[in-house]
């Protein structure tokens, strides 16, 4: 009556389709698939699904199935699991026929809710005999020996008890009896439980000797020895219950209740589990033991390398072991799902209908603030997530082959999972940004904050009921979505790509999904993000305040500041901060190695012999070329084509050097308004370093150079980073081998922009003189410091000097034709302003400009 056979790891195949090509199995295959025995066979099977079920619910009622019911009950226990064992097996290989025919009249005809429930309590029926004969075969020489030591103490009793010595006793000696209930103890006391035949023989013959001996005269008269004599067989009973404790029994057990045929079948029922666990969380207890039955399919492949003494034997326990916990997974995962679906409407309720109650309050208000409605939802809908809950964690801790299965664990697992996609959607979502407004910009923002913040309180909220950290997942899948996002978004600057799955940030059992690219710059929410505020900050649009921290407009509107990114911290929260800057940290790298491969390529192209001349014209710094000012009108000739490219990079670099800078700021503020012991405390070690490699460099014979093995300082810098105590503009990016002539091409550089730029008093700072295409002097002079910061530190020094000389030289020009001078040349006052923001976002010493620019040129015009 079969045709759908299993042979192998839950592998089935269908006889009708496999046999087809063979006329004499097809031949014998007919009359087992003729419709009518294919419709009465089908008949049999499900009208035992209802009074099996019924019969497994009653063993399963709490106070039926004991010790004593199952050694008294084990023949019939086994035949009840057997049949539904059969029954479950062949309706379930049967509802996969390929037979188009035979499918119609079986599909119809099975109810699967039906059939799962008479699995779930098969099941739990198997795995509690199991554990219930586990017990006593652990336990079998115990009660064996104390079962035969009762009936050899009570045999012995009543050999004393004949003897007529015993105190108070009325009875006359009978000396046959007497030997006779001692040789019977001594028979006893003989018998052992490793034969068991021999000794079911033996506790029988003892049992009907007891039971003749009961009808002589002396013992019938005698109700105390009747009685001792009734306890005795009741012992001896017990012990023939003992011997047919066997291993045997354990092995028919998990012969029957094998399912490796529905390794693969039983996926198929995973919806119907769900709506289980959803309309009644205690299916979930039902489930645990569903597992240990499936995973009976390790059972072959083991034993078998097992046998051959394989090395792989491990391996393959936790390959298969980790595809049944990964199916524990998926058909679990539906509590955690429904949970959030309950959360929604806690965060519709906690963020939209209740109100904050103040603490000083009218009693007339106390009604209105009471919202009674609004509480008995939010309790509701707690409840409801308890409930679900309740299930899971009542499991205990179980193993599923080889691999532990803590339910708690899987729970949290569960929900960090679906706490991830959801997280992840909404970053997805929501930063999309279509029309490039300032006012869109900060809506999204605002909106993915507000949603974020309402799903962080009511899962704080109800991290109590569930029995869990939640402000603790809340922070480490956050971060972990953050950084992974940064991590794709960062494979655009890498040659050597991270894939998603090689990713040290995801997880396979809590995995962070990805999403299709919605544009073709960006890779992530991140990429979009960063790109934005790019946008929003161009330095040919926008003009950076130094002392507003601000980006504005040309009309004088704030465009981007301090307020933008407290927005972005409430948004993306301090992970989110720290992953912009790292990503704007990557394209600032990108381009300096677009500026070193552009300079190399136009050194050896025509520059290699211009600047070498250039510069034994100009050395030494400290005199005035003999040339004067045409030197210099025909140093910026020649490269002059190279300025706009050069221009473009270094602008570029300078934005995101600025943004940097002012996220490093927002970073700081937090840090010290919501951990101040924290940041004081990074602070000290921080200056406690810095001083120990200052003090090598002074005595580097005796002062040694903090170990590069100890993780502190690489530990310390991500710290640092996350906190915002760094310098963006300080920092090196890049390691190259030096630049020729660099420095002298960065100072004709900045001296062939500076008649672009104006001097505006009112702002105190260097102006675009071409609002449209014209570049910001903010990010000019950032990029121009990083670029002379990538490399040796006399780059730096040589380039003041360069720029001091010209100054000089302009001013000793302009008083040979105007002795009575009172205003200095206009490039001459932007590049004394250049060098004041070069000190102030270097954090420069000014000491070390005055070395080469005199102070009282400075003082000539106030700048400030």
């Amino acid at each position: 009556d079969n045709w759908v056979i299993p042979y192998y790891m839950g592998y089935i195949v269908d006889l009708t389709y496999m046999w087809d090509p063979y006329k004499a199995a097809k031949t014998a295959l007919a009359n087992t698939m003729a419709p009518a025995n294919v419709k009465e066979v089908l008949r049999r099977h499900v009208e035992k699904i209802e009074p099996v079920t019924k019969d497994v619910l009653h063993h399963l009622t709490e106070g039926v199935l004991n010790e004593e019911f199952l050694l008294n009950n084990i023949t019939k226990l086994l035949n009840l699991l057997r049949n539904a064992n059969c029954t479950i097996r062949w309706l379930m290989l049967h509802r996969n026929t390929t037979h188009k025919k035979l499918k119609e009249i079986l599909m119809p005809a099975i109810d699967p809710d039906k059939l799962l429930v008479l699995l779930l309590q098969t099941a739990q029926l198997e795995f509690q005999l199991k554990e219930m004969f586990q017990n006593l075969l652990a336990t079998k020489q115990e009660k064996w020996d104390s079962c035969k030591n009762e009936c050899v103490t009570r045999m012995q009793e009543l050999s004393q008890f004949f003897s007529g010595e015993q105190v108070l006793t009325r009875v006359t000696k009978d000396e046959q009896l007497m030997q006779w209930f001692s040789k019977l103890a001594t028979e006893i006391g003989q018998v052992e439980f490793h034969d068991s035949t021999l000794a079911g023989r033996k506790i029988h013959q003892l049992m009907t000797a007891l039971q003749d001996v009961d009808q002589f005269h002396q013992i019938e008269t005698n109700y105390q020895v009747k009685h001792f004599l009734e306890h005795t067989r009741m012992f001896l009973h017990q012990m023939l219950r003992i011997v047919n404790i066997k291993e045997e029994i354990m092995v028919t057990l998990s012969v029957v209740s094998d399912m490796a045929y529905g390794f693969n079948i039983i996926n198929h029922y995973v919806e119907q589990m769900h709506t289980r666990v959803k309309g009644d969380p205690v299916y979930v207890l039902l489930l645990r033991a569903t597992f240990l039955k499936l995973a009976s399919i390790l059972d072959l492949p083991l034993v078998r390398i097992n046998q051959a003494q394989s090395p792989d034997l491990v391996s393959v326990a936790e390959y298969y072991s980790g595809k049944l916990v990964a199916y524990v997974r998926t058909v679990l995962e539906v509590i955690p799902k429904n949970m959030f679906v309950i959360l929604d409407s806690i965060i519709q309720v906690q963020t939209s209908a209740l109100k904050d109650c103040p603490t000083r309050l009218e009693k007339a208000l106390l009604k209105d603030y009471a919202q009674l409605d609004e509480r008995y939802t939010l309790a509701k809908a707690t409840h409801m997530v308890s409930v679900f809950t309740e299930g899971i964690l009542a499991m205990e801790t179980t193993l599923v082959g080889v691999i532990e299965v803590d339910p708690k664990q899987l729970l949290e697992d569960g929900i960090r999972k679906e706490l991830v996609n959801q997280i992840s959607r909404a970053l997805h979502m929501i930063l999309l940004f279509r029309t490039g407004k300032v006012a869109d910009f900060e809506t999204q923002l605002q909106k993915l904050g507000q949603q974020l913040d309402g799903f962080k309180r009511s899962f704080e909220y109800i991290s109590d009921y569930v029995n869990i950290y939640g402000l603790k997942i809340w922070q480490e899948e956050f971060s972990r979505i953050i950084n992974f996002n940064v991590e794709q978004e960062c494979n655009t600057f890498l040659k050597q790509k991270i894939y998603p799955w090689q990713s040290r940030y995801q997880n396979i059992a809590i995995s962070i999904p990805t999403f299709a690219p919605v544009d073709d710059k960006s890779v992530t929410f991140i990429g979009r993000l960063v790109r934005e505020i790019l946008g929003q900050t161009d330095y040919h649009k926008s003009i950076y305040l130094d002392s507003r921290s601000a980006w504005l407009d040309t009309t004088g509107r704030e465009i981007v500041g301090i307020r933008t990114f407290s927005l972005l911290h409430r948004s993306v929260g301090t992970p989110g901060l720290t992953g912009l800057d790292k990503t704007l940290a990557f394209m600032v790298v990108r381009e300096l190695q677009s500026f070193v491969r552009f300079y190399r390529k136009e050194l050896n192209q025509g520059l290699k012999d211009f600047l070498p001349e250039i510069q034994s014209e100009l050395l030494p710094s400290s005199s005035l070329p003999s040339a004067g000012l045409k030197l210099y009108h025909v140093a910026l000739q020649r490269p002059q084509r190279l300025w706009p490219q050069i221009m473009e990079m270094t602008c570029c670099i300078g934005q995101a050097q600025l943004l940097r800078r002012a996220i490093a700021n927002e970073l700081n503020f937090a840090c010290r308004l919501d951990s101040n012991v924290f940041y004081n405390a990074l602070d000290i070690v921080n200056r406690s370093l810095l001083e120990d490699v200052r003090q090598h460099y002074r005595m580097p014979e005796s002062q040694p150079y903090p170990d590069p093995d100890n993780p502190l300082m690489a530990e310390l810098c991500s710290y640092l980073d996350t906190a915002g105590v760094s310098s963006p503009v300080n920092k090196i990016y890049i390691t190259t081998e030096g630049l020729e002539g660099f420095s002298l091409l960065m100072f004709l550089f900045v001296i062939s922009q500076m008649p672009k730029y104006a001097y505006d008093k009112s702002l105190g700072m260097m102006m675009s003189k071409d609002r449209r295409d014209g570049c910001d002097a903010a990010p000019f002079v950032v990029g121009v410091l990083t670029l002379l910061k990538q490399f040796h530190s006399s780059n730096l020094v040589n380039f003041l000097a360069y720029v001091s000389q010209y100054i000089r030289c302009s001013v000793t020009s302009m008083q040979s034709k105007d002795s009575k001078m009172t205003d200095l040349p206009s490039d001459v006052v932007n590049l004394l302003a250049f060098l004041e923001d070069l000190c102030s976002y270097g954090k420069l010493d000014r000491k070390v400009v005055h070395e080469h620019v005199p102070a009282y040129i400075f003082d000539k015009r106030s700048l400030r």
